[in-house]
């Protein structure tokens, strides 16, 4: 059974729309995963390290909140925007997602586990460091990601403007093949009409 390509444009956009609607439960589950993972490479390095919600002890008199902001779950959120506004195929899809999620994943857990080190050292760095990493450098990350799978991947549309360019080539009864437009049908060219003498 064929199905229209443009029917499977709407439908990605359709599915988009509502995960944008399921923010809470990226923050839900990525905050899980990610508290869990941090609680078991401090403890690794640090003694007495306990975890009650979203708080982590560490000793006596240190105490850290993984808040919602610590998660990044706008930044999943985002990556996911990026990999559904282009057409691919589901499996590489699928490798898409999984592969961004998992590097951005790594690199918070990283980023929490080294602001941590300096909190309980006391360093003097903390605070700069804390506005470097999260509002200087997260921005980056998930734009680095980006184009790090764009390579990985060989995706060579842009998203939204290819999926928009190619609805308005299809409305306009063009097909897109790449930078080229090309029309569907020919002009007839009417012959003189042969008069008898």
């Amino acid at each position: 059974m064929k199905i229209e390509k443009e029917f499977l444009v709407v439908v990605r956009y359709l599915v988009l729309l509502s995960l944008m609607f399921s923010i809470g439960l990226i923050y839900f589950v990525f905050s899980l995963i990610t508290i869990g993972s941090v609680v078991f490479i401090l403890r690794l390095f640090f003694e007495n390290v306990s975890v009650s919600g979203s708080f982590i002890s560490i000793g006596f008199d240190k105490i850290i909140e993984i808040v919602p902001a610590c998660v990044a779950g706008s930044a999943y959120l985002l990556l996911l925007i990026l990999n559904l506004s282009v057409r691919m195929d589901w499996v590489k899809r699928v490798k898409s997602i999984l592969f961004s999620f998992f590097v951005l994943f790594v690199l918070n857990v990283v980023r929490i586990v080294f602001l941590t080190w300096m909190y309980v050292g006391d360093n003097v760095l903390f605070d700069f460091s804390h506005k470097l990493l999260w509002y200087g450098l997260s921005s980056v990350f998930v734009v680095g990601i980006w184009f790090w799978n764009v390579k990985l991947f060989k995706i060579k549309e842009i998203p939204v403007y290819s999926d928009v360019r190619f609805l308005v080539g299809r409305i306009r009864g063009k097909k897109v093949v790449g930078k080229k437009i090309k029309g569907v049908g020919k002009r007839k060219v009417k012959g003189k009409k042969k008069v008898k003498r």
